[in-house]
Order: C-alpha cells, then sequence, then structure tokens
C-alpha cells in the first residue's frame, strides 16, 4: 500500500471535483490497512477528507476515500434518498449509511450498486444501473450513463485530467498534503 495509489485513484477527490472514490489494492494484512488509514486520515481529515476500510479480504483492501460534506449533501437529495431507502437504508445520516454500506459490501453477493450514490455519480445513473443490470446505457466513462450523457462526458474529461496532473504533480515532488483542497 503507498500514496500513490491514492494520488493514482483519488485525484478528483483530493481535487474537491468528486464526492468519493474507491480502490481496491493488495495489502499483506488487515493492520497493514488499518495502519495506512490511520497514517492518512491524519493527513486528510484536516482538509474534510476521510479514509475508510470498507472490507479486507484474501490479501485485499477495499477501501472508500470521500469528502464528507459532499456525501452529506449528495445522500440528501430526495432521489438518492428514494435509492437507499430502496436498498433498504433506514437512515441517511452519513455514518449510518457507511456502516450500512460496509454491512452490504461483507454480506451481499452482488456488490451494492448504490454505491455509486458514495463516489458522486448522479442518483439517475444510479436508479438506471440498478434497473436494467447494467445494460443499455447511452455511454460509459467512470460510470454507466442513464441519463444526461453530455454532462457525464465532461465530468469524464474533467476526472481525467484532474487525475494525470494530479499524478504528475506527485511525481514531480508535491506532498499530498499540498495536493489536497480543503473543503
Amino acid at each position: 500500500m503507498s500514496e500513490d495509489l491514492l494520488v493514482k485513484h483519488c485525484s478528483p477527490t483530493l481535487a474537491g471535483l468528486k464526492t468519493g472514490n474507491l480502490f481496491n489494492c493488495a495489502c499483506s494484512s488487515e493492520k497493514e490497512a488499518v495502519n495506512f488509514v490511520n497514517t492518512y486520515n491524519k493527513i486528510l481529515s484536516k482538509k474534510g477528507i476521510k479514509l475508510i476500510l470498507l472490507n479486507y479480504s484474501n490479501n485485499r483492501a477495499l477501501l472508500y476515500l470521500y469528502r464528507k460534506n459532499k456525501l452529506k449533501s449528495d445522500l440528501s437529495t430526495p432521489y438518492a434518498e428514494f435509492l437507499l431507502r430502496m436498498q433498504g437504508y433506514n437512515s441517511i445520516d452519513v455514518e449510518s449509511c457507511i456502516a450500512q454500506l460496509k454491512r452490504r459490501v461483507k454480506t451481499s453477493r452482488e456488490f451494492p450498486h448504490e454505491i455509486g450514490l458514495f463516489l458522486g455519480y448522479p442518483p439517475e445513473d444510479v436508479y438506471g444501473f440498478i434497473c436494467n443490470k447494467g445494460a443499455c446505457s447511452k455511454c460509459t466513462g467512470c460510470w454507466k450513463v442513464y441519463g444526461d450523457e453530455k454532462e457525464a462526458l465532461k465530468k469524464f474529461a474533467k476526472f481525467k485530467k484532474c487525475s494525470r496532473i494530479y499524478y504528475l504533480k506527485w511525481k514531480q515532488g508535491f506532498s499530498l498534503e499540498k495536493l489536497t483542497v480543503s473543503a
């Protein structure tokens, strides 16, 4: 596990463009994953960002980096609240929702598709994915698009450019703390 992975996979969240990012990485133990999370939360929490371990299995850690204020805003829309309730969530409180998501990741046979809401995907695209079982999308980029294709394509380009620039800056010696935009 390395800082390199955070910059490579989470630049749009670090830059404040996106609610959250998810990434999977090799890890020798759950303790190592927890230590990694704790280390980076000391740096990132000052900027309104949190890193959590969603799941650990077979020497792989599934990590979720998010901006709490953006997530709170995203989950409080009527459409997002409807989708969460449809998936069995009892509350739209951020901590409760994340705890429920962690349970669903660990116990569900399928990956919980409502996770798109936690990543900042438009609710209509999350709903479209769930209803169509991933088929019949208008286009695919960071997610499958069922709603506003034009807007999604703009976001995909923005996220890709951000990731490229952030990784280049990080390779040039910019620290994670310097690259991370405050909430």
